[in-house]
């Protein structure tokens, strides 16, 4: 129900009226509190592209509660106006007219507060962690997620490749039979412009780690080393180091220049080389001892990493007088 508290309206969010055309959905404002609205265009599966034009006749807050079981990250343009949202702690997020935010967020209360007879423009567009996954690297991705409720990542002026992409995604045509294809790419060009610096600023990070850290990273390491023949999965050996996956595979990088997978095949592999090199032992017996249930997958593997097959090694060594 609309109410009036401390000189400015108040509204939920599911109290707008809305219309679906398509696969559009638009949310009106109630006509006697202005003109506004906002539609949201699902461009694909983990993309949408949302426009908002309002000029509330009075301070207007629509109240919203975002509870999103997959993280979302929204790139906003701020075309004209100003508008802020505010969650339940307090924190607050200003969208100013020429600057693009990012922000991420997986669940959020507050509300989007908009100020009496000034229109606002806005274009938005929220994407999924899967999407920046495909497009960032699923490393990448992670960073932008690393808190909890709603984060200001990124706070610029809007570029003109940007502002000239959108120009052109407002004025498209809604008759246009290839409007679809053509916002798609468009959307793709802004946010190429306006996030490209997120992936060289995660590129720059240099992790700074702890004495702490360096004896989890050992401890894997050491379990790795005395466990190869039945190793634990990557999620398992974080769960016995304390630590997440992430974290850990950070670790090795950092400490062993690897992975967890790729220390634990060069402890395979250099083991089962020894044992061909010093011993008469057959290879089934070679690759049974460092975990392979079938010899032609570890030939595979012993092959790739040395660059000779398991069978030279052994033959090398049977041949010596």
């Amino acid at each position: 129900m609309t109410k009036k508290t401390a000189g400015r309206w108040r509204i939920k969010n599911e109290e707008l009226h809305s219309q679906q055309q398509g696969n559009c959905l638009t949310e009106y404002l109630p006509s006697d509190m202005g003109k506004g609205h906002s539609t949201l265009f699902p461009l694909d599966q983990d993309l949408n592209y949302i426009e908002t034009h309002y000029q509330p006749s009075q301070d207007l807050a629509i109240l919203t509660r975002i509870d999103q079981q997959n993280p979302r990250l929204v790139v906003t343009l701020g075309i004209q106006g100003q508008s802020r949202f505010v969650d339940a702690q307090g924190r607050e997020i200003t969208f100013n007219e020429g600057y693009t935010s990012i922000s991420a967020f997986s669940s959020s209360i507050g509300e989007r507060q908009y100020q009496a007879n000034n229109p606002m423009a806005q274009v938005r567009f929220s994407m999924s962690k899967s999407w920046l996954s495909r497009y960032f690297g699923e490393n990448t991705a992670t960073r932008f997620f690393n808190k909890n409720g709603i984060n200001l990542i990124s706070y610029k002026p809007i570029s003109n490749t940007a502002l000239i992409a959108t120009r052109q995604l407002l004025n498209c045509d809604p008759d246009n039979p290839v409007k679809h294809v053509f916002m798609h790419g468009q959307a793709m060009s802004i946010l190429a412009a306006e996030m490209g610096h997120l992936w060289q600023d995660v590129q720059n990070i240099s992790p700074v780690f702890s004495q702490k850290d360096q004896a989890i990273a050992q401890t894997a390491r050491s379990i790795l080393l005395n466990e190869y023949k039945n190793p634990p999965s990557v999620a398992e050996l974080s769960k016995r180091v304390g630590t997440n996956q992430f974290k850990l595979k950070q670790l090795f990088h950092h400490f062993f220049n690897t992975t967890p997978y790729g220390l634990l095949l060069e402890i395979r592999m250099k083991t089962a080389y020894q044992l061909l090199e010093s011993s008469r032992c057959h290879i089934d017996v070679a690759a049974a001892h460092v975990g392979y249930n079938h010899a032609s997958n570890f030939s595979t593997a012993f092959s790739k990493y040395f660059g000779i097959s398991p069978g030279n090694i052994a033959k090398n060594h049977t041949s010596k007088p």
